[in-house]
C-alpha cells in the first residue's frame, strides 16, 4: 500500500512575522496586535529560530505591575516575576523553541503540541531557520477533507489490498468523516488491521464496522 500521509509543509503558513531578539516590549506588543497572532518567533542571524515570545510572555508586565518592587525583587527567581521585569524579546521569550520540520507528518506535529502544550510550531529546515508556523487550526484542516475523496482513498488503498474478491464484497461508505465498511468477508481476522489503516486515512473521523463472516459453506465454495 502506498498511502502518502500530508505533511506539514502541506498547511503551514509560509509568510510569518517574526522579532529579533532585542526587539523592545512594546513593538512586541503593537506586533501582536497588528498581525492578529499571539506569538512571535524570535530569530538572530539568517532568521535561526531561538525562541517564541507569546502573549502568556507578557501578562507578567501587567499582573506584577502594582506589586512592591521589594515583592517582586524576592520573586524573582519564579519565571514570572522575572518576565515581569523584561524588557526585550530576548528576557521575554521562552528558550529553546520548540519546533518542527516541514516534512514531519500532521501527526508527528499534533504529538508535539499535545506533549508540549503549544499551540503553534514554528517551522525550520535543517540549519533551524523560519520556513513558516503551523498551528493548531492548520493541522485541523484535514479534516475537512471531501467525504468521496476519503472513500476512494479506503476502496483503493485499504479493501482491495485486504478483501480482494472472490467470496468477499465490501461496500465503503463515508459520512462527516466515518468510515462504514459493510459487506461479507471471509475471515474476520484482517477486520483489525483494517481499522488501523482505516483510522490511519487523512481525515477520518473514526471507523464502523459492520462486516460479517461468511458462512462455513460459502467459504468452501
Amino acid at each position: 500500500m502506498q498511502r502518502t500521509s500530508h505533511i506539514v509543509s502541506d498547511v503551514m503558513t509560509h509568510t510569518v512575522v517574526a522579532v529579533g531578539r532585542e526587539a523592545p516590549f512594546k513593538e512586541i506588543v503593537r506586533t501582536l496586535e497588528q498581525w492578529r497572532v499571539s506569538a512571535l518567533p524570535v530569530l538572530e542571524g539568517e532568521g535561526r529560530v531561538i525562541g517564541v515570545v507569546s502573549e502568556a510572555d507578557l501578562l507578567p508586565k501587567e499582573e506584577f505591575r502594582d506589586s512592591d518592587p521589594a515583592r517582586v525583587s524576592q520573586l524573582r527567581d519564579l519565571p514570572d516575576a522575572a518576565k515581569a521585569g523584561a524588557l526585550t524579546a530576548e528576557e521575554l521569550m521562552t528558550s529553546p523553541a520548540i519546533t518542527v520540520h516541514a516534512s514531519a507528518t500532521l501527526a508527528e506535529a499534533a504529538r508535539i503540541m499535545t506533549h508540549k502544550r503549544v499551540k503553534r510550531l514554528p517551522v525550520v529546515d535543517e540549519e533551524g531557520r523560519l520556513e513558516g508556523i503551523v498551528s493548531r487550526a492548520d493541522l485541523l484542516k484535514v479534516f475537512l477533507r471531501p467525504d468521496e475523496d476519503i472513500e476512494e482513498e479506503v476502496r483503493r488503498e485499504v479493501v482491495a489490498h485486504l478483501f480482494p474478491s472472490p467470496g468477499q464484497t465490501v461496500q465503503v461508505s463515508v459520512s462527516e468523516g466515518v468510515v462504514t465498511l459493510t459487506g461479507r468477508i471471509r475471515d474476520a481476522v484482517l477486520v483489525p488491521a483494517a481499522a488501523r489503516l482505516i483510522r490511519a486515512v487523512e481525515g477520518v473521523v473514526d471507523f464502523d464496522n459492520q462486516l460479517t463472516t461468511a458462512p462455513p459453506a460459502a467459504q468452501r465454495s
